[in-house]
């Protein structure tokens, strides 16, 4: 359950009722516990923490922090102890032994299966189908994982010690022991396995067959391999191939996860994420007291992974203020007044929390200001593409064509068209001995060219009105190269880059920018890129009857640092851009 990182939902101090409640569960679930025992672990006045979590298949989780160590977890409202509480009383729960390999397995997120169970001169322990069960390495009795029985101890032995054997929680090294102090396992004799252990020394294989037959994905992280070799000398370094195996099953694993969760959770996630990022490597006790709004626009945003959009109003929470609130009410992380009338500011941050010390910063530390002239790994810089207009041979146009090959819907550049229609013009003798600028007409260009008000009126035209009537009655195309890609062509005119200000709800007024994606660009980068730069969030929005195509929005009237970054970073021309003229009207004043 915790092989892979889990996300913290809040961190709170547990109240009077819930601690008594607390050790009275503990003490129903593991009656071997003394009275001593118990007040050890729940103690009446030292601080002790609950930490509500989600697991990375979703699964709430609620643990129980005691000296900075997680001594218990609650799944589905029953209680288990973690490694930290079984080292300091091994005798809580039954345990079954097994080989050092077979321990590899489970910390990479297996479960124990029955012909890897070492049989003690004791015998197996005795357990019920479900019951809290624990898993040790011979000669050590300290527990290294924890997790439910599959089947009962006499199911087991029917079974010949075939199939699984235990479930598995929570092991040693694995997410739930790192959010602790991270110390290790202590020494304890196990006189029932002194034998045994003689046995493994001799021959390892015997622990090594055990091993086999896990398909789980291996254990992948070299610490685990460093900690669980000191514990046993017998343990062998996992391949590097099975390190790369799997690395890769927890990547699919981890995207599989990310697809599960619904917009909103993935908002709040990322809103959580930056919310910490820029309070552990962005803000500065000196800053301090620092406007709410500030935050959010220096730092949250600039904490924003490069490709992914920071919109509060997709959360849960859809407000700056009710996040804050929750980010000092149920996490305590920061603290949050207001020092003039309907603004909001923190005066203080907690940078001894847990939840906040043991965040780490992301790889991809976020927005960068420039993404055009950013060529990171699988990613080309972006160039403007050619444009060239083309034009498309008419049903109507059709015979004038016909005596140079070109049927209808052959794509011609504009200087084709003009070397066509002279070579007509002089195969056809139709130029005006008398006044070489006319063509006169003949019953082909009569068709082609003239309204039928004309037909009788017309008998000659000028050459440059013989070839814009020729062209405006051709079908008009377009045509785009992007470096190194095959030309891409297109019927119609090429659609401008829109720039539009439109009002929203109390007179608020946002920008739009449409068709990004036919000039090549991506509408995700154009809007971090604004975001950033006018700090001020945006959202993407779907066109309306178009399914690749999106609007970007944000707030504020931001023609010209649009028009700026179009111009000057994209190199799109002047001529490819609408609305680049459009003035926010002023509200007249009241009367």
């Amino acid at each position: 359950m915790f092989a892979k990182s889990f996300r913290v939902k809040s961190n709170t101090v547990i109240k009077g009722s819930d601690r008594r409640k607390l050790k009275a569960d503990i003490s129903t679930s593991f009656p071997s516990l003394s009275a001593e025992e118990l007040s050890d672990i729940v103690p009446n006045k030292e601080e002790l923490n609950i930490v509500k979590i989600y697991a990375h298949k979703g699964d709430a989780v609620t643990l129980y922090i005691l000296h900075k160590n997680p001594m218990f977890f609650e799944l589905e409202k029953r209680i288990y102890p973690t490694v930290y509480t079984l080292w300091r009383y091994p005798h809580v729960l039954p345990a079954f032994t097994t080989w050092p390999p077979v321990l590899q397995k489970l910390a990479g997120g297996a479960d124990l299966m029955l012909p890897g169970v070492v049989v003690p001169s004791s015998g197996l322990p005795e357990v019920r189908k479900g019951d809290c069960c624990a898993v040790k390495i011979v000669s050590n009795r300290a527990p290294l994982a924890v997790g439910t029985a599959t089947i009962s101890t006499s199911e087991m032995r029917n079974a010949g010690m075939k199939g699984r054997g235990v479930s598995v929680l929570h092991t040693y090294m694995d997410s739930l022991w790192a959010f602790g102090d991270k110390s290790g396992p202590p020494s304890i004799p196990d006189v029932d396995t002194e034998g045994v252990e003689a046995m493994y020394l001799e021959e390892e294989d015997s622990g090594q067959e055990a091993a086999e037959g896990y398909e789980q994905e291996p254990c992948s992280n070299s610490e685990v391999d460093e900690a669980l070799c000191g514990l046993y000398p017998g343990i062998q370094e996992i391949s590097l191939a099975d390190r790369e195996e799997g690395e890769q099953a927890k990547e699919e694993a981890d995207e599989d996860t990310e697809d599960s969760r619904s917009p909103q959770e993935h908002m709040d996630a990322l809103l959580l994420q930056c919310f910490l990022h820029a309070l552990k490597s962005k803000v500065k006790k000196s800053e301090l007291p620092l406007l709410t709004s500030t935050f959010l626009r220096i730092h949250m945003f600039s904490c924003c992974p490069s490709g992914q959009q920071l919109d509060i109003k997709k959360s849960s929470y859809k407000k700056l203020s009710k996040f804050l609130q929750s980010m000092q009410q149920e996490h305590r992380l920061v603290k949050v007044k207001e020092l003039s009338k309907g603004v909001e500011s923190i005066v203080e941050v907690d940078w001894k929390n847990p939840e906040l010390r043991s965040f780490c910063t992301p790889e991809d530390p976020g927005i960068v200001e420039d993404p055009v002239d950013m060529g990171g790994e699988g990613e080309k810089p972006y160039h403007p593409p050619e444009i060239t207009t083309l034009y498309s041979v008419s049903a109507r146009l059709e015979p004038l064509f016909q005596d140079a090959n070109k049927r209808k819907g052959t794509i011609l550049q504009p200087v084709e068209v003009r070397t066509i229609i002279t070579e007509y013009v002089k195969r056809n003798e139709l130029v005006d001995e008398n006044n070489k600028n006319y063509v006169i007409i003949n019953p082909i260009l009569c068709d082609c060219l003239l309204e039928k008000s004309e037909y009788q009126e017309v008998e000659a035209l000028k050459w440059d009105d013989l070839f814009s009537r020729t062209l405006d009655r051709m079908q008009h195309c377009h045509q785009l190269v992007f470096p190194g890609q095959p030309p891409i062509v297109r019927r119609g005119h090429i659609e401008p880059i829109d720039i539009s200000v439109v009002s929203r709800g109390s007179n608020k007024k946002v920008t739009l920018i449409k068709n990004l994606e036919v000039y090549g660009m991506d509408p995700v980068a154009v809007s971090v890129a604004l975001q950033h730069r006018v700090q001020a969030s945006s959202a993407l929005n779907p066109v309306p009857g178009s399914k690749d195509r999106v609007i970007v929005q944000i707030q504020g009237n931001q023609v010209q640092q649009v028009g700026k970054l179009l111009l000057d970073k994209y190199q799109i021309p002047h001529k490819y851009i609408q609305g680049l003229d459009n003035k926010l009207q002023k509200p007249g004043k009241k009367k």
